[in-house]
């Protein structure tokens, strides 16, 4: 299993009960695919640098996680249908120096 790098951008008009389950919820689909959540960084509300879906500012969370090649389409088509999450950034890890 290769180890990935999940940046994703979640909706501001959440509380943070509400944002910390969407994280909960992304863990479980990680497990899910017989993968496993190395680390979890909550980095917070930010100002956006432009507007995404008529949002000025989100939820940041930076996810490190490995999970099997052949289940990351997958997953990254979950992400998508998820409506809380506005943005995403999903990398490998290997790729970007570490």
């Amino acid at each position: 299993m290769k180890t990935y790098e999940l940046l994703a951008i979640i909706r501001p008009n959440m509380d943070s009960e509400e944002v910390d389950s969407i994280i909960d919820k992304l863990s479980e689909l990680v497990k899910s695919y017989n993968g496993e959540v190395k680390n979890i960084n909550k980095m917070g509300r930010k100002k956006l640098a432009y507007e995404v879906q008529k949002f000025r500012d989100a939820y940041f969370t930076a996810i490190q996680l490995s999970v099997p090649e052949q289940k990351v389409a997958e997953f990254k088509r979950q992400l998508r249908l998820n409506d809380a999450i506005i943005r995403t950034m999903f990398m490998e890890m290997s790729k970007v120096g570490v």
